[in-house]
């Protein structure tokens, strides 16, 4: 067999290249969901992509006979430095043909190019930092993934394991099909009881997100996020440049009746980002939007029947108000809806978050994901 060649990307056609790989490695898989080329290209892009105003990084294609058969990038992060300390870098967007060979070359790539910028561990996968698409699916192989999650095939993380990566955290997706619950019937009553108390009691009421105030939304959900999430492992506070470029590319997808602020007095205090999940809809458009893919996009988005519960938090000061309990039994009146969302997942959550896993269960919800992050320290 021919070896393996790494080549870094530096032209536009090379980084479609990088974009395509999955799409030869995994178009025979029924699991897999292509991503949207242009959407692709467009985040990948430095001169776009604002991460890259804090952030450099580097892309690698694996070759085989001139063929594409895996990708890699490595990256370093000047906020991750000042928000989480030490010395690290971060790879993402792993993606290999299962053959030992191919991983190792990519992997030992990465930490090369880590290594000679100084860094003392590297971890990943980041696409590119966490508050993107993170982890290796360890866990939910036959499960379709929803919006804004990767699907990768079990000799992923056994690639990675087998050339020195050990576990830095898991994250957990946890079904939820409203569509059972309409009566609340296995929500545990303190949900109901806390709810009551934050909506009543506390002078809390929750209103829809609104589109047509997009800008001024999109600073407020990011006040409640930067603070709610900001104790949380891994976690970079995400700038307005980031929120306002990842909000573009949702706004097509961004649906008000699942988005949700919680406000007292005035201020914002809670929030809860829930999309519906177009990959019902993406699987079967290969990643292309033209000629007809906008009207099937368009069409299909009406059918959709499941969501992601992409971020729900809560600031500081009202986490014991019963705040994200009146967010939980908003998003099952909505589900109460005749034809609309009946359920999904939600998630990340991180396994070290208690509260919010025991909220999961409290409201009879079901892991059925997980995802797992490596580290690995660096030769000084």
């Amino acid at each position: 067999m021919a070896s393996v060649s790494i080549r870094p990307v530096r032209t536009r056609r090379e980084l479609k290249r990088f974009v395509k790989v999955p799409f030869r490695l995994h178009r025979d898989h029924p699991q897999w969901v292509a991503p949207l080329v242009f959407e692709r290209m467009e985040f990948l892009d430095r001169d776009r992509n604002p991460y890259f105003e804090h952030a450099e990084a580097e892309y690698f294609v694996a070759e085989r006979e001139g063929e594409p058969v895996g990708r890699i990038t490595a990256q370093v992060d000047e906020r991750w430095d000042e928000f989480q300390g030490g010395s690290d870098a971060m790879f993402g967007f792993f993606e290999s043909v299962d053959d030992p060979e191919v991983a190792t070359a990519l992997l030992d790539a990465a930490t090369e190019w880590a290594a000679s910028k100084g860094r003392a561990k590297i971890l990943g996968p980041m696409d590119f930092t966490t508050n993107d698409e993170v982890g290796i699916l360890i866990e939910g192989y036959e499960r379709r993934p929803m919006i804004l999650q990767p699907w990768h095939p079990p000799h992923y993380a056994s690639s990675i394991e087998a050339n020195g990566f050990g576990k830095a955290m898991d994250l957990v997706m946890w079904e939820l099909q409203f569509g059972d619950l309409k009566q609340g019937e296995r929500f545990d009553p303190s949900i109901h009881a806390a709810a009551e108390k934050g909506l009543r009691e506390e002078g809390i009421a929750i209103r829809n997100m609104r589109k047509r105030e997009m800008a001024d939304e999109v600073r407020r959900f990011t006040d409640v996020y930067n603070e709610a999430w900001g104790e949380n492992w891994g976690f970079v506070p995400i700038t307005d440049a980031e929120v306002e470029f990842q909000a573009k590319n949702l706004k097509q997808v961004l649906d008000e009746r699942w988005a949700y602020m919680a406000e007292k007095d005035g201020e914002v205090v809670g929030a809860a980002l829930t999309l519906p999940d177009v990959n019902q809809v993406l699987a079967k458009l290969g990643g292309r939007l033209l000629p007809f893919g906008w009207l099937r996009f368009l069409l299909g988005k009406r059918k959709v029947d499941q969501c992601r519960v992409l971020a729900l938090g809560v600031k500081h000061d009202y986490r014991h108000s019963g705040v994200a309990a009146g967010l939980y039994l908003k998003h099952l009146e909505e589900a109460a809806v005749p034809g609309g969302i009946v359920g999904g997942e939600m998630g990340w959550i991180l396994e070290t978050n208690e509260p919010m896993n025991r909220a999961m269960e409290g409201m009879g919800g079901e892991i059925v994901k997980r995802y797992r992050l490596y580290e690995k320290a660096l030769d000084s």
